[in-house]
């Protein structure tokens, strides 16, 4: 469930060599104040930290970073949420999607009102 290993992801570094929060924040597009934000709000998410505090992120930590923003900032979840999701297991939080920088849109806008749908029974499933 790599997806440091995505093309869109790709900083010269090896998929499996650690990031620091600069490095993530920038091949996420994500300010790093919201990285350390999301420590908090998601225990899971524990990267290594050396002298000074410096924070290391794995390629797990990578994948987990790459599953909640696109839980939180793609799908529209809570935070609340997004920690169920993935602490539950639920396909949505286990299935990476391509890291992008820009929001998704479908190839064809007749797609759209199906999406909208698909996404409305999906939250309803998940909700009960």
């Amino acid at each position: 469930m790599s997806d440091a290993g995505h093309p869109a992801f790709d900083d010269g570094k090896e998929p499996d060599a650690l990031r620091t929060i600069g490095e993530l924040a920038a091949g996420f597009g994500i300010r790093q104040h919201v990285l350390r934000y999301w420590e908090q709000q998601f225990p899971m998410l524990r990267p290594l930290k050396r002298s000074g505090g410096r924070r290391y992120y794995r390629p797990e930590d990578v994948a987990l970073v790459a599953t909640i923003d696109r839980l939180i900032n793609r799908e529209g979840y809570t935070l609340k949420g997004a920690r169920q999701a993935i602490e539950k297991g639920t396909p949505a939080a286990t299935v990476p999607l391509p890291i992008s920088r820009g929001p998704a849109s479908p190839a064809d806008p007749a797609l759209l009102p199906q999406l909208r749908s698909i996404r409305q029974r999906l939250a309803a499933a998940l909700a009960t």
